[in-house]
């Protein structure tokens, strides 16, 4: 019989790769949960702060109801993907567990084998054994063959030691991941345990916010609807300003006063392209927050037959927290309504963002502005004690989901 120890070198680096490939794809996607349990986390904290602490005196039943309401959502999404994790866990112990019983299994074969060969060199241990098993040989050819079966036997042996000591070492990191991955298990169990009895006092002190409000649906309802009515106009100011800057650059360039988009000069070209490719890119409009409403059609949290349309979105922040233009451009134009929700629009190229509901102005119309620069600052709404931001994004005259292009938001 011919040894060679060559396939099982390949044999041995292959099952060890497919082991540590199986093991980091299911570590990837651990740490990709973990991150976004933990982003989850945060959030839920930046929401108690921004939101709940020292204003429950202050807020109206209805902005506390849209808050828990909010809060509950993040908490129910923190809740889901930490199931995740810990239905992750239990596939990977059983995994762990399949490929302990199967290499326990293989190492017993190994050593089964490796005692055999073991015993058969101490039979034929000696020196002049091996010798007159060589010059025994009818040929030179049959000498030099019996010659290389001595050595890859001797290379066969090695590598069954070599195999045996490895699979051990494996067992031996399984067992201790194990033990790791029952212990994160466990404390994911409690965790999720304690959200969702947080969860629970969330729902029923939010059932009591609506139960009374149902007493007077009509009044809240009409509530929902003028700041509807009002944001709507503020929108429609927007789109005119937008249009009117379309309708300027067309004249400029001799084209189509009608035309829908703006014609740009190579500059505006570079500054538009550029914006475009850093989309998902783009840092926050606020250094810290959390989105209250997302872009298109919210239910309403009071009346489930109300929808809550949103140009942009609607950023918590601090209190005095300053706005930041997301990318180079140019001030197009700044509005000062009588109901205040004062209004920031930075051009580039063809794409405009816009900062609603500030308190302060750091820039002026035709001004040119860098990414990050400081424009002005968030209004803290009186009655509620909230600062909202209200932060849209437009190509030519059409709205644009800013979380497709703000980073994580």
């Amino acid at each position: 019989m011919k040894f060679t120890n060559t396939p099982f070198k390949i044999t041995l680096f292959l099952v060890l790769s497919l082991l540590h490939f199986s093991g980091f794809s299911q570590s990837k996607k651990q740490q990709e949960l973990e991150e976004r349990r933990r982003e989850l986390t945060r959030e839920i904290q930046q929401i108690g702060v921004l939101l709940f602490e020292g204003k429950k005196e202050q807020k109206s039943v209805l902005s506390v109801v849209e808050d828990l309401d909010f809060k509950i959502r993040v908490r129910k999404n923190l809740i889901s993907v930490t199931n995740q994790q810990a239905n992750l866990l239990t596939r990977e112990i059983n995994s762990n567990q399949i490929q302990i019983s199967k290499l326990r299994v293989r190492l017993k074969s190994l050593k089964d084998e490796y005692a055999k060969m073991i015993v058969k060199s101490y039979k034929s241990r000696s020196d002049q054994s091996k010798l007159m098993f060589l010059l025994s040989s009818t040929n030179f050819q049959q000498a030099y063959k019996r010659l290389q079966y001595i050595k890859q036997y001797a290379d066969y042996q090695k590598l069954q030691a070599e195999l045996i000591k490895s699979e051990t070492a494996q067992i031996q990191q399984l067992n201790i991941d194990l033990v790791a991955q029952k212990k994160s298990k466990q404390k994911l169990i409690l965790e999720n345990r304690k959200a969702k009895s947080i969860l629970d006092q969330e729902r029923s002190q939010q059932n009591v916010l609506i139960s009374d409000i149902k007493n007077n649906l009509s009044k809240f309802t009409a509530q929902l609807k003028i700041k509807q009515r009002e944001s709507d106009k503020i929108d429609r100011e927007i789109k005119k300003i937008i249009r009117e800057a379309i309708a300027a650059s067309n004249k400029k360039a001799g084209k189509s006063s009608k035309s829908k988009v703006f014609s740009l000069t190579p500059e505006q070209k570079i500054l538009a392209a550029n914006f475009t490719s850093n989309k998902g890119k783009l840092p926050w409009p606020v250094a810290s927050g959390v989105v209250k409403l997302r872009y298109g059609n919210n239910p309403s949290p009071i009346d489930r037959s109300l929808t809550i349309k949103s140009n942009g979105v609607r950023i918590a922040t601090n209190k005095g927290e300053e706005v930041r233009a997301v990318f180079e451009g140019v001030v197009q134009g700044i509005m000062t309504p009588k109901n205040g929700n004062n209004t920031i629009m930075v051009r580039h190229g063809n794409y405009i963002t816009v900062y609603k509901n500030l308190s302060k102005f750091y820039v002026q119309k035709g001004d040119k502005v860098k990414t990050k620069q400081v424009i002005g600052q968030v209004i803290t709404n009186k009655a509620s004690g909230e600062t909202i931001l209200s932060f849209g994004i437009y190509k030519d005259s059409a709205t644009q989901n800013p979380s497709q292009w703000i980073y994580r938001l």
